[in-house]
């Protein structure tokens, strides 16, 4: 029986607790992917004039790409904060910091205004964007599984997840909307300022309904537990990395590995196409724009789909689904764009990301339920946020060098292709997670299955 600190919330807190992780992680992607975007269009005239187009963009994505190398370390200080202090107060930190430095770069001199100062000042922002983001995604989807019950956790977890597509959306839209109403020559001189801008705005909107959730009441039950240890002289309490480190490696690997092909699909599919479709293919800029947007649409639409799904087969067996899924699209995809019509643009974006959403809707549940209460912040947030570095970081910048080098897509999907191999196997040699109780997770049981001896000694194990 559920303790009164555990018991799931009534179904229209959970909803309030969904909608405040939604539109907080939506914020917070629509800053991080805004960046990209521009990245793709702008920012290699804007920063980095005196270079090739080409290299200019090269030099522009290597900008996006430090915002990951971020990540990790945002992922370490948030993930070590949010399991000592709650992760309602962290993600507020998160949002403020994002929202800050994506207003400040709507306010960046350009190259042509203060020289090579410009893209060093852009970098710096560009790093606290990566290291805010590095934070938030761990506890937004940490507050909503922690509320709800194990039954339907797959489903609500992933609303979550769908902040990504929402950010895309709201991100491209804007974007397009600007193409379309303004010349090239006055968004490149000053339109491209103003989805920067309105960050300012949605982080107050964010911060107003994030302040008004609660703290996870699984959190707020493992922490008493470990006062009253504390108190009793029972146990020392390990730092949350030392103990992910200790007794959850596998996990975190397994995290990683997880992340590869979902990461780096992700960014092919959507930041990288819009390097492709507008060079190699000959597709206008607002056509691959409007290609994105109604992808993103459907994106969002299908993850909460695969996360219901993920709670009836298993976690596992939906995330199997979409890496393959995006292996073997990779060929398809890139020969629908050279196609060059919008038809087939749409076609292949859209049901790249359908099964890029397999992956994404059920890992926030897959990998909250790896981990104990008390190391969870730190073990999904590390496990995220490391594989960032390797997949998502350089993946436009090895598409765009391949492309430059091979003047062919082969190379890029074979890329893509061997990240789906390391997914199938890291979720392959994964245990099955769906009907874990993060509570027990928490108390000491559950992290992994096995004998009663077993979650005996584990109990001793997880007891942090």
């Amino acid at each position: 029986m559920a303790s009164a600190a555990t018991a799931p919330p009534t179904p229209g807190n959970l909803k309030r607790i969904v909608a405040a992780s939604l539109i907080g992680t939506t914020i917070e992607w629509y800053d991080f992917f805004l960046y990209g975007s521009a990245a793709a269009l702008v920012f290699n005239k804007l920063f980095f004039p005196d270079s090739d187009p080409l290299v200019g963009t090269l030099l522009s994505f290597l900008t996006y790409a430090v915002g990951f190398a971020a990540r990790p370390l945002g992922a370490l200080v948030f993930g070590h904060y949010g399991d000592r202090l709650g992760r309602k107060k962290l993600l507020v930190v998160s949002l403020l910091m994002m929202g800050g430095a994506t207003f400040a770069i709507g306010l960046l001199p350009t190259h042509a205004t203060i020289g090579t100062a410009a893209p060093v000042l852009l970098t710096v922002l560009r790093l606290v964007q990566g290291f805010a983001l590095g934070g938030e995604w761990g506890g937004a989807v940490l507050l909503v599984s922690e509320h709800g019950d194990a039954r339907r956790r797959g489903f609500w977890a992933s609303w979550p997840q769908t902040g990504a597509p929402a950010g895309q959306l709201l991100a491209t839209g804007v974007l397009s909307a600007l193409t379309a109403l303004i010349s090239d020559a006055a968004f490149t001189d000053w339109g491209w300022r103003i989805p920067f801008l309105l960050s300012g705005v949605l982080v107050l909107v964010g911060l107003w309904i994030r302040l008004s959730v609660d703290e996870s009441p699984v959190f707020k039950e493992a922490l008493a537990r470990a006062d009253a240890r504390k108190a009793a002289a029972d146990t020392v309490e390990k730092l949350p990395l030392v103990a992910v480190l200790r007794h959850h490696w596998r996990d975190v690997l397994v995290a990683i590995g997880a992340r590869m092909a979902e990461n780096i699909s992700y960014y092919v599919i959507t930041a990288f196409i819009l390097v492709y479709a507008t060079t190699s293919a000959g597709v206008s800029k607002q056509t691959a724009l409007n290609a994105v947007l109604i992808a993103s649409a459907v994106h969002f639409a299908v993850i909460p789909a695969w996360g219901a799904l993920s709670d009836r087969i298993g976690r596992r067996p939906v995330y199997l689904l979409g890496a393959a899924g995006v292996g073997l699209w990779m060929f398809p995809f890139f020969s629908l764009i050279d196609s060059a019509s919008f038809g087939g643009l749409l076609l292949a974006v859209t049901v790249g990301l359908v099964l890029h959403g397999a992956m994404y809707a059920p890992q926030a549940a897959f990998f909250s339920e790896m981990f104990a209460t008390r190391m969870r912040y730190s073990g999904a947030s590390i496990g995220a946020q490391f594989a960032s570095v390797a997949a998502g970081a350089p993946a436009p910048l090895i598409a765009t060098a391949l492309l430059s080098e091979y003047d062919s897509s082969t190379p890029i999907s074979l890329y893509v292709i061997a990240a789906a191999l390391l997914t199938l196997i890291a979720v392959g040699v994964a245990k099955e997670t769906r009907h874990r109780d993060l509570a027990d997770i928490g108390a000491g049981h559950g992290a992994h299955t096995g004998s009663a001896a077993d979650n005996d000694r584990r109990a001793k194990v997880h007891r942090v």
